[in-house]
């Protein structure tokens, strides 16, 4: 049986202004995983570019934010308005396989994603960095970006850094696991009619 076309175009814009950052997010999720990114904190685009390839979701992210104070207000408005795009873009999740994991190993370091588009926000993260900052980039962000993604697109997603001992390789292990099961999650499910729930709806 062949698959089911998306039941709509699968891509949503989303713009965010606050007086703190101005964010334009644009997702493809039946893209081909490029990314264009413009954001001021070049770590972050190189996570986000692993999320767009091993995701295979086209990402166009545009932000200026207050980085003379730090980098923080900015990597959570990222999160939150790529939540955002994604939540918009998905409709009402007719079709789709709704859970996605994944395990992505890199030297020394493995990290595992498992998300859920329940509806239900909630963020599980367990990584412990031994640096406090990767260049100038503090690893403490790295939840806060996942924070308001999960609150954003409505998902549970337990993310985990099971072993590694350098900073970098466990964030990319981490937001690579995480592109990866977001890619299984959204993926189009050939056997599945209607949402993914008894209850009818996400």
């Amino acid at each position: 049986m062949n698959a089911p076309a998306p039941a709509r175009n699968r891509s949503a814009q989303v713009a965010r202004v606050t007086t703190e950052t101005e964010i334009t997010v644009a997702v493809d999720l039946d893209g081909g995983g490029a990314a264009r990114l413009d954001t001021g904190v070049p770590f972050l685009e190189h996570m986000l570019d692993q999320v767009a390839r091993h995701g295979v979701i086209d990402l166009d992210i545009k932000a200026k934010g207050d980085l003379h104070i730090d980098d923080h207000h900015t990597v959570e408005d990222i999160g939150i308005t790529l939540g955002q795009a994604v939540r918009q873009a998905l409709g009402d999740k007719a079709g789709v396989r709704r859970y996605g994991h994944s395990y992505v190993p890199l030297d020394e370091a493995l990290s595992r994603a498992v998300i859920d588009f329940s509806g239900r926000p909630l963020l599980t993260m367990n990584a412990a960095f031994p640096d406090a900052l990767i260049g100038r980039f503090a690893t403490a962000l790295i939840h806060e970006f996942f924070q308001g993604f999960c609150n954003h697109a409505q998902v549970t997603l337990h993310i985990d850094s099971l072993r590694g001992a350098n900073s970098h390789h466990i964030a990319e292990t981490m937001f690579k696991a995480f592109g990866r099961a977001l890619r299984m999650a959204v993926e189009i499910d050939p056997r599945m009619t209607g949402v993914p729930s008894t209850k009818g709806q996400l």
